[in-house]
């Protein structure tokens, strides 16, 4: 069931953009994210750079799903983590995405993922494998020598997919939202507890009672005299 699979892949294609072809940057020449190995391996064997810069979504796509989205388990995952731990993948290899998702969790870091992984991993409140997920990726990125060069971009990358990845948690969950505090509807009583009339109407009005007929006594007595 891959629900999150076209959100999650146009989310990461906001972050990749368009051509790339770095010296610094060990993936090598990549087009909207696909590097031109992977492009290879699973769309056109002997893919030249110019093939590269020519990949549609189409044949991106395919790339996407199974070196990545599949590589990670993506329809397995919950929603929310399943884009954060993709995103993850395209950026920094799936084996790297899957093992910091086990170190969140707290199973063993194999990077393959099972069901020992995935009960880990639906067993934890959402919200809070995304903030340990990212915030563990951003401490990895930021010890790599590229960091200089790429680190800002890192930096933002990482604060959106945070971001888009709670908000795709919280539906479900209920997580990342900020709960409103009840408001009584009119004339609803707040307390529980049994209402009960205070007892100094009571008395005041049978005191006037009493006033109302002692006068109406003496008005009658003053006849008789």
């Amino acid at each position: 069931m891959d629900r999150n699979f076209a959100r999650a892949l146009s989310l990461v294609l906001k972050h990749e953009g368009g051509w790339s072809d770095h010296p610094a940057d060990p993936g090598g020449a990549t087009m909207k994210g696909v590097t031109l190995a992977n492009f290879r391996r699973y769309v056109k064997p002997n893919a030249t750079k110019d093939d590269l810069r020519k990949i549609t979504n189409e044949q991106g796509g395919p790339v996407y799903r199974r070196f990545y989205w599949d590589a990670v388990h993506g329809a397995e995952l919950p929603d929310g983590v399943d884009y954060a731990v993709f995103d993850f993948a395209v950026n920094s290899e799936p084996g790297r995405a899957v093992k910091y998702l086990q170190g969140v969790v707290g199973v063993a870091e194999d990077g393959r993922i099972g069901p020992a992984t995935l009960a880990a991993v639906r067993a934890k409140p959402h919200a809070a494998v995304i903030h340990d997920l990212c915030g563990r990726r951003m401490a990895f990125l930021r010890g790599l020598k590229t960091s200089g060069t790429f680190g800002k971009g890192w930096s933002s990358r990482v604060a959106g997919v945070r971001s888009e990845a709670l908000k795709m948690a919280a539906p479900n969950t209920g997580e990342g939202t900020t709960s409103k505090p009840s408001i009584p509807k009119p004339f609803e009583p707040v307390s529980s507890s049994p209402v009960t009339t205070p007892a100094e109407p009571a008395k005041g009005l049978a005191y006037f009672l009493q006033l109302i007929s002692k006068s109406i006594a003496a008005l009658f007595s003053r006849k008789e005299h």
